[in-house]
């Protein structure tokens, strides 16, 4: 029988089916010469809603996955799958991707199995469907975000935040009774606001300001809420409001990275996995070059976090050898070498990027029973990039 390598991808957070742009094809053409005697098919994850638990997102990536094997397995008439499948699955996930597929495999794994010698310890299980060879995944922070990509971008916009602060500062002040804005100031504001209100009509009686600018100006009083440069700010209080509810709903998504016992614990069941089911298990991370180390010289941030920036913090000591730096050294700062890793306009590194990727591949689904079984018939072409 002719056996199968999937290569699933799966994108980050707020990311998309174009995530990895042309990669994933690229890849599977690479992985597919490297491994003649199966067969490399690709599909990518559609874009995914990521407010929520973490935990709903894996489970209903697990269950896409399920139907994606199984119709893959059913084409080739497999007599067992869930014994003996004919489908291998590599877990490829970018930034958060990596950590659902981690948490994915995790997942299949968990349910012990009682060994009949000992009837009180369990065994991780083997014999998980889908069958899950190894989890690739691209910058993803496994250990958190490195202090780095909050120090450099801070320093960068020193000045555009300050900017904003003063500005805050002013409506705060505005708002309650602070001294922000001179008197002079507030009565050129209140002819403004009463030159832009609609006046009363001859049969209405005046309307207070507090009707007419909402719950904000009866505590602060219209004239004062919008002075000291605050007009703009108060009018887009729904937007605000709007983006407080976004970040709240989005944090019980990305909230495990703050959570070290988490992380570390993840980490720690991937190796494991790796020594006792042989499930493969990388981290590709970026490392920006040439063009951002001459941007640290002299700076202070340079000077305390130095000049290895990276988009995810490292591994000190256990789990090193899981840990694999790709040099970009066009990208100006981590965010965007992060963002920019499939890119190969932007990332000069993007080829070598790619042969690493390759060999850790071939390094995992070569040499076993399952790839030596496989059949030599004619293999199949193409990608198959579901996108629904």
């Amino acid at each position: 029988m002719r056996k199968t390598l999937l290569l699933c991808f799966i994108h980050g957070f707020k990311g998309g089916d174009d995530t990895f742009g042309g990669f994933p094809e690229h890849l599977r053409a690479l992985v597919s010469h490297g491994l003649p005697k199966v067969d490399v098919h690709a599909i990518v994850y559609p874009k995914f809603e990521t407010r929520g638990d973490l935990a709903e997102c894996v489970s209903r990536f697990r269950d896409w996955l399920e139907e994606k094997v199984i119709d893959i397995e059913v084409a080739n008439k497999t007599p067992s799958p869930t014994v003996d499948p004919s489908v291998r699955t590599i877990l490829i996930g970018h930034s958060m991707g990596g950590i659902v597929a981690a948490d994915t495999v995790l997942a299949l794994t968990s349910k012990g199995i009682i060994d009949s010698e000992d009837s009180t310890t369990p065994h991780l299980n083997s014999f998980m469907f889908p069958y899950i060879q190894g989890v690739l995944a691209f910058d993803t922070p496994y250990l958190g975000i490195s202090p780095g990509v909050v120090a450099h971008g801070a320093e960068e916009h020193y000045n555009a935040a300050t900017s904003a602060l003063t500005q805050l500062s002013g409506l705060a002040g505005a708002l309650w009774g602070g001294k922000a804005a001179t008197e002079e100031t507030k009565d050129a504001k209140k002819k403004e606001i009463a030159a832009a209100l609609p006046g009363p009509s001859a049969s209405d009686a005046p309307v207070p300001a507090w009707q007419r600018w909402g719950k904000m100006a009866l505590y602060a009083g219209a004239g004062a809420a919008l002075a000291a440069g605050g007009t703009a700010a108060y009018l887009k209080r729904d937007q605000i409001t709007e983006g407080w509810s976004w970040v709240g709903s989005h944090l019980e998504f990305v909230g495990c990275l703050v959570k070290g016992e988490e992380l570390r614990k993840r980490v720690a069941g991937m190796t494991t996995l790796n020594k006792e089911l042989g499930v493969g298990f990388g981290n590709i991370y970026t490392r920006l070059g040439k063009k951002a180390l001459s941007k640290t010289d002299g700076s202070m941030v340079g000077s305390v976090i130095g000049n290895q920036r990276t988009f995810c913090n490292l591994p000190k000591k256990e789990g090193k050898e899981f840990w694999h730096a790709a040099i970009n050294d066009e990208a100006n700062d981590e965010t965007g070498a992060h963002i920019s890793m499939f890119n190969p306009k932007d990332n000069p590194g993007y080829y070598i990027l790619s042969e690493g990727a390759k060999r850790l591949i071939i390094r995992w689904s070569e040499g076993n029973d399952w790839y030596e079984s496989s059949s030599e018939n004619t293999k199949s072409s193409g990608i198959g990039q579901e996108l629904r």
